[in-house]
């Protein structure tokens, strides 16, 4: 009977995995909340899996931005074993290829590779970013671990641009509790932190000499330290073996030299989103 039972366990592992890396909306950014681990301890040893599904999201235009914007997003996730592609459980990846290193009862460590596809900020976005450069998509390499017990998932992930693209480096926590009242639902909540290399944090929140002389903007050098914290609360209801239902609100504060930047219009930014996904 326990074997009989993974299959609908993998599914619900994927499509909330799908939900959590989602939100960023095809882009790793400093107000983009990382992934979580999944509800679910047990992974599938081996075997193919499947899962598709859309999402529709409401987040802000760039990192620091007043203005918000709706975009849908298509969420897919294959599995074969330890290696997946598409929605990469446990990392803040929305399309990337991965593959888990250590998978124990517990703790569960893996890397992953992945691109946007979406520039992460472009001029066009806000009046507020006309003269300043847009930040191109890049690709990154992400080593992640977390810890999962019946009621507490931490994740860590710790993600570098390998494509020159000056997006530097980023790491970021999250701890979730989690609550199951029945055994189709599943509430969510807990903090979480994103830290950033003095050229990640450059390229987000800082404006060079000659982009201030552009924009109008104080040039502005904000150095490495936390680019963001957040609480994020999120439910997730198995309408049966093939299908999620989800949703998730998340709330981010730039602090410190990353709130301070002129960029910034808004230090407390707001993510929502709803999915509906299908296990095959």
């Amino acid at each position: 009977m326990h074997a009989m039972k993974r299959p609908d366990r993998m599914g619900r592992w994927i499509a909330l995995a799908a939900m959590f890396s989602a939100l960023p909306v095809f882009a790793q950014t400093a107000t983009a909340p990382a992934a979580v681990a999944s509800m679910n301890r047990e992974v599938a040893d081996d075997g193919w899996r499947y899962s598709l599904g859309l999402g529709i999201f409401e987040t802000p235009r760039y990192p620091g931005a007043s203005a918000s914007r709706f975009q849908p997003a298509p969420l897919v996730g294959v599995s074969y074993g330890r290696f997946f592609f598409g929605s990469v459980p446990d990392a803040n990846v929305l399309f990337g290829l991965g593959a888990y290193l250590y998978r124990g009862e517990n703790v569960r460590l893996g890397v992953a590779l992945s691109y946007d596809l979406v520039n992460p900020r472009e001029a066009s976005d806000d009046a507020h970013l006309r003269g300043l450069p847009d930040i191109d998509r890049t690709a990154h390499a992400t080593l992640f671990a977390s810890y999962n017990i019946e009621w507490l998932s931490v994740v860590g992930a710790a993600s570098q641009d390998i494509a020159g693209k000056h997006e530097g480096t980023s790491a970021s926590l999250d701890v979730l509790a989690k609550y199951r009242p029945i055994s189709k639902l599943t509430f969510t909540a807990g903090p979480g932190v994103t830290w950033g290399s003095a050229q990640y944090n450059q390229t987000f929140f800082g404006i060079t000499a000659e982009d201030s002389t552009r924009s109008g903007l104080p040039a502005y050098a904000p150095g490495s330290g936390v680019a963001s914290v957040r609480m994020t609360a999120a439910a997730s209801y198995l309408l049966d073996k093939h299908w999620n239902l989800g949703a998730r609100v998340t709330v981010s504060r730039l602090p410190g030299a990353a709130g301070n930047s002129p960029i910034v219009e808004k230090k407390t930014q707001t993510t929502y989103g709803a999915f509906a996904n299908y296990v095959f």
